[in-house]
């Protein structure tokens, strides 16, 4: 597997507990909106653990971005990544990943699980074809929200915070229900994209059945 080492242009934090990094882009180096790639820390006693990330940015940028969410009480790469600094080195591999657009339809995601859609949605706003999708985008609290503003301002009406552990005006309180996908869906047929934690993947998939959702309309996230 052919990697590339590439110095961060800049790290900022987007969260309390997330992070996003540009780095170089390496000459060549292309990738889809929704792919991912194996990345490493260019440290000693760090290059050998690598971990997946995804690209947020899209194949045009002139950098590649990465939004990540940490973990310190694990003491591993997300901890360590929040050590680093603008020409710090990291370590990629090619890119890879299930979750690509298929057309248009209901986004559900959880957490850093919307990680994956903020290129595509990106990318889909750069050729005017947004229009026709919905997210359904789950979390804690408000504060862990990954680039409100953003998603807000791109899917205006089309998106819906749900949040399992925080009461807010003009926010769902509580999880990702049956009724909560079948009011979003315009048609049975729309496409369905999924990534989040597994626990709330494996609820949202047992939903997706009982409204007999074809499994082929289905992207996620393996």
């Amino acid at each position: 597997m052919k990697t590339y080492t590439v110095p961060i242009l800049s790290i900022r934090k987007l969260t309390h507990d997330v992070l996003e990094i540009r780095t170089e882009k390496p000459d060549g180096y292309a990738f889809l909106p929704g792919q991912a790639t194996e990345l490493a820390i260019n440290r000693k006693d760090w290059k050998g653990k690598k971990r997946p990330f995804t690209f947020t940015s899209i194949p045009t940028d002139g950098y590649l971005e990465f939004i990540i969410k940490m973990y310190p009480s694990h003491q591993g790469v997300t901890r360590e990544l929040a050590t680093l600094a603008v020409g710090d080195t990291l370590i990629i591999e090619e890119p890879w990943g299930a979750i690509s657009y298929q057309g248009s339809g209901l986004f559900i995601a959880g957490g850093a699980g919307i990680t994956p859609f903020i290129s595509i949605f990106r990318q889909l706003t750069l050729d005017n074809k947004l229009v026709g999708n919905k997210l359904i985008f789950a979390n804690k609290t408000h504060l862990d929200i990954i680039l409100e503003n953003e998603l807000n301002a791109l899917l205006e009406k089309n998106i819906v915070h749900v949040l399992s552990n925080d009461f807010r005006e003009g926010y769902v309180q509580g999880f990702v229900t049956k009724t909560l996908i079948r009011e979003n869906m315009v048609h049975a047929s729309d496409n369905i994209y999924l990534c989040g934690p597994p626990i709330m993947m494996d609820a949202v998939m047992l939903i997706l059945q009982q409204l007999d959702i074809d499994q082929t309309s289905i992207t996620v996230e393996i």
